[in-house]
């Protein structure tokens, strides 16, 4: 297993471990997840990215093309009204938007789904351990100064915990949360360079891009400093497990 020498380069390396492991929880789930919905007769949309947001805070349409800021615009306002329409989601008149009860039973469904894949995926690994470093990384970044203000990660945290939640869906949910995280950081150095979320998207790979990745890991590292490094070395080695 590697060796870091540094938290940017522990960010770097870290970061497509997480990106694997979370990924691998959705395509896992795919399935029961497209059953889940037929059955309720909903439209999943945007309700599996924000299970662990909804359920405790409202958000507001331009706080979702925060949370969506590489998204295509007619497709998010397509799902937004599929919610709207179907009862899962409501808005206030000042144009707030928060979870129905309808909505909530469907995300506490999700939950339980959530818990099975990853009890059948991740069998036989430290969940509780994992989990409760990425929470420490994540209570860390919360107060981290190198936050970016009014980004993503201010409007999912904290991830939604409810009573028996169990630790596959901690750990889950609490790399998903961090996912946001390093997406704020990417955000800041591509915003420092001047350049749009379409622009980021179209880059070649050259001396740019090369420079907004590395601010990326050191603007995504801090919190990992929480963590000794041995701690760091388990969690890496722990996720990559996972995938």
């Amino acid at each position: 297993m590697p060796k870091f020498q540094d938290l940017s380069e522990y960010a770097a390396a870290i970061a497509p471990v997480i990106d694997a492991a979370h990924v691998n929880v959705h395509a896992s789930a795919r399935r029961a997840a497209i059953e889940l919905a037929e059955t309720s007769g909903l439209t999943q949309g945007l309700l599996p990215d924000l299970r662990f947001t909804l359920p405790l805070r409202p958000l507001t349409r331009p706080g979702l093309a925060t949370i969506y800021r590489y998204a295509d615009v007619p497709g998010l306002d397509a799902d937004l009204g599929d919610h709207l329409r179907e009862g899962t989601l409501e808005e206030d008149g000042d144009g707030t938007l928060r979870l129905t009860p309808k909505g909530r039973t469907f995300i506490d469904a999700l939950y339980a789904l959530h818990a099975a894949t990853t009890e059948r995926i991740w069998t036989g690994h430290d969940l509780p351990g994992l989990a409760a470093l990425a929470g420490r990384v994540l209570d860390t970044a919360t107060g981290s100064a190198e936050r970016l203000p009014g980004g993503a990660f201010e409007l999912v945290t904290p991830p939604y915990e409810p009573a028996g939640t169990t630790p596959g869906v901690l750990l889950f949910n609490r790399l998903a949360v961090l996912r946001y995280h390093r997406a704020d950081a990417h955000a800041a150095a591509w915003q420092a360079e001047g350049l749009s979320a379409a622009a980021i998207v179209g880059l070649r790979e050259g001396p740019l891009r090369a420079r907004i990745e590395e601010r990326t890991n050191q603007r995504a590292a801090p919190p990992y400093g929480v963590l000794t490094a041995d701690e760091r070395q388990t969690l890496y080695d722990g996720l990559l497990r996972l995938i």
